[in-house]
């Protein structure tokens, strides 16, 4: 089976606290019809302290055009992936040679060439190197591009992988959009990059070890995660319905997952979830039952970051094996949802 070898991440050079946020967004929002003192407590409520940006909120003082977002996107995805995959692969003892397969994933921003292109460029891999770059899985990606790298490795037993995710959300601001969707979008995404490197089996037998993946659809969801996409960007959509979608069905697509594993819910001693915001967290709380500060990690995350899009999930990943890499042959779950709308499930083995 294919091993996690190492994870790392890299954040951009602006912190910005919650409250910070919070006065620069009453200030951007006080001409528009929103009941702006009404809506202000979802800044206290999301669970987040600090969140990291590519450019300072005094940036978007002037309007931005789309152009500018992704010139600004494009630079800083660059530096923030080649930053997050050198730390990864110093962590791994592989230079970028060793590299056979490099997945880029990414959704907050446009680039052709791709920024996997880039990166082997940035990072001086092979020239034969494969590539699959990926964009549109929102919050999903980072889980569904460890599900990639497991299924590649599967077929390719003697190989190396390296996944990269960069999301730039705060790029994504529309600084005309006076919708509720928009003016909550300020209270919970961030910025940030991750990257993995692994390996199949023949090469070392070592690290986190995935045993199997899921993807699970539902139908008629379209409207529940994605974006908008206008002359001036893209605008974020995501419905108030998604802590309930998770309340309704999140048991059930966990415990069928694991059907093919002969395991239940309670075998499972980590639960390594996207932390998309604390209603959410709260939803999957519930739905599982779970106690004992089974997802403190998580709201750590989701604190001290923000959402951060597909990276959120590969945070939390992180410092799982961070603080539980020594721990004997016991089994974690990671779950992220994103566009589609969708679910991407892997089971993982300490």
């Amino acid at each position: 089976m294919p091993y996690i070898k190492s994870i790392a991440h890299a954040l951009p050079p602006h912190r910005v606290t919650q409250s910070e946020i919070r006065q620069y967004v009453r200030k951007i929002f006080a001409g528009s019809s929103l009941s702006i003192d009404d809506l202000m407590p979802v800044f206290a409520n999301a669970g987040i302290e600090t969140r990291y940006f590519s450019v300072p909120p005094e940036w978007y003082d002037i309007e931005r055009s789309f152009s500018e977002k992704n010139a600004k996107y494009i630079e800083t995805a660059t530096a923030l992936g080649a930053a997050a995959a050198e730390k990864a692969l110093q962590s791994a003892r592989f230079d970028a040679t060793d590299i056979d397969y490099l997945i880029f994933v990414s959704t907050t921003g446009l680039a052709t060439p791709s920024i996997d292109a880039r990166l082997i460029n940035v990072l001086n891999m092979r020239s034969n190197i494969r590539r699959t770059p990926v964009w549109g899985l929102g919050c999903a990606g980072g889980a569904a591009g460890l599900s990639q790298a497991y299924h590649y490795l599967l077929g390719h037993p003697d190989e190396k992988v390296l996944l990269v995710a960069v999301e730039l959300c705060g790029l994504t601001f529309q600084q005309n959009d006076f919708s509720k969707s928009n003016f909550v979008a300020t209270a919970l995404f961030g910025d940030g990059a991750s990257a993995v490197v692994l390996t199949g089996d023949e090469v070392a037998p070592e690290g986190l070890k995935i045993l199997g993946t899921k993807s699970t659809f539902w139908p008629d969801s379209l409207d529940v995660m994605g974006w908008n996409i206008y002359t001036s960007g893209l605008q974020v959509v995501f419905s108030r319905r998604i802590p309930d979608i998770v309340h309704a069905h999140a048991r059930d697509n966990f415990e069928s997952f694991l059907e093919d594993f002969g395991l239940t819910l309670n075998e499972i001693s980590y639960f390594i979830l996207h932390p998309g915001g604390a209603k959410v967290l709260d939803a999957y709380n519930k739905a599982l039952n779970l106690s004992n500060g089974k997802l403190d990690i998580c709201r750590r995350a989701l604190r001290d970051y923000g959402n951060l899009s597909a990276v959120s999930v590969l945070i939390v990943l992180e410092e799982h094996i961070r603080q539980f890499s020594n721990s004997d042959g016991e089994y974690g779950l990671v779950s992220a949802l994103g566009p589609g709308f969708c679910a991407e499930n892997l089971l993982v083995k300490f």
